[in-house]
């Protein structure tokens, strides 16, 4: 399972490294969402919360679709800014179908695909198609895409309101400390680029970011089979410190493709490899229910929703979850008609960190 980023005959300067405020804070939007991914940073994320307004605090509920289970593309620029409100400036030069393809695209969890979707703004059947999906991840998700589908310009304006709002409550102290380490890690990977090459870049990257043996393809260890084209217009890695483990990409049609990668830890660890991974849990040897355990870990789905992405029959799809919930890495609620599953991320620490690093990777 890995995303190519074809790099042949990309000129030269082309692969940037660069630290974006928007992707920084997109991270620690998703600690807040997702405090069990980052136990680490469990104090952080209690003493934000804690001190949240509650208008803010419901603000970041009903929108937290865009950075919880995965990460809207436009929320990792491709072209980094100094400060966040150019960042958010660029955003909001994007025109409306770009902009709520790629938020529902992320918010409905959907399987990102080689081919441009058509705008649910425009396209009946891509509109109700992706209703259908928020109304399976519950009613917060359901009443933000019809917001979203109902007037684009104002969901879109209290979004940004919203992100300018957590630069006030934390983000601006927060980077202040980032900022430092963001920019010895980019000193560290641009003197890398400019003496040793890309491939010496990458490797200091992650062991799950590699160079092809020819250097024209860029290999990461991700969730599906993917691939994307840099000609052109480069690729661009992000250093992150709220972002570990794991490793973002944008890679759908009409995105520069971009990397958001952990800064390393002060004794880092040897990546595990994926393979090695499944060969240690048996009861994960079947790469249909590996890659199901790795898509729940971005968030609660349906049966139905898992059914789709891996273009699996329903019955199929059950199966593998009985195998997975007996196996207590997974848990069941259900919400009116769907029943959603979630992973035990206890249960998956238990089984070694190397395993919980590999899946939310």
């Amino acid at each position: 399972m890995t995303l190519r980023i074809d790099i042949g005959c990309l000129p030269s300067g082309r692969v940037r490294f660069a630290a974006s405020p928007l992707a920084e804070l997109t991270a620690m939007l998703h600690v807040l969402a997702e405090p069990g991914h980052h136990p680490q940073l469990a104090g952080w994320a209690g003493d934000v919360r804690a001190g949240l307004r509650p208008e803010l605090a419901e603000r970041l509920r009903e929108a937290e679709f865009l950075w919880r289970s995965s990460q809207a593309d436009f929320l990792i620029p491709a072209r980094p800014r100094p400060t966040l409100a150019e960042e958010l400036d660029d955003v909001d030069r994007i025109d409306d179908e770009t902009y709520v393809t790629a938020a529902l695209v992320t918010t409905c969890g959907g399987n990102r695909v080689h081919f441009a979707a058509p705008s649910p703004l425009s396209d009946a059947t891509a509109r109700e198609r992706a209703l259908d999906l928020a109304q399976a991840r519950g009613a917060r998700q359901e009443a933000f895409a019809e917001r979203l589908l109902a007037d684009p310009a104002a969901a879109r304006a209290r979004v940004r309101h919203t992100l300018e709002q957590c630069a006030e409550a934390f983000f601006d102290a927060a980077w202040t400390g980032v900022a430092v380490q963001l920019a010895a890690d980019l000193r560290l990977k641009n003197d890398l680029l400019k003496r040793q090459g890309i491939g010496a870049a990458l490797a200091s990257v992650s062991g799950a970011v590699t160079l092809a043996p020819a250097s024209d393809f860029i290999i990461v260890d991700k969730l599906q089979d993917k691939s994307t084209a840099a000609r052109g217009t480069g690729v661009t890695f992000i250093p992150s410190v709220f972002g570990r483990p794991h490793l973002v990409a944008v890679h759908a049609p009409g995105w520069q493709p971009v990397v958001q990668y952990p800064v390393a830890e002060p004794s880092p660890s040897e990546p595990v490899s994926l393979e090695t991974v499944t060969l240690r849990l048996e009861a994960l040897a079947h790469p249909v229910r590996l890659r199901l355990l790795r898509t729940l870990a971005r968030g609660p789905h349906t049966n139905g929703e898992l059914a789709h992405a891996w273009e699996l029959s329903p019955p199929e799809v059950s199966r593998h979850l009985a195998v997975l919930r007996r196996a207590g890495l997974l848990t069941a609620r259900r919400h009116g008609r769907y029943v959603r599953y979630t992973l035990d991320l206890p249960g998956l620490t238990a089984l070694g960190a190397d395993l919980l690093a590999a899946v939310l990777r």
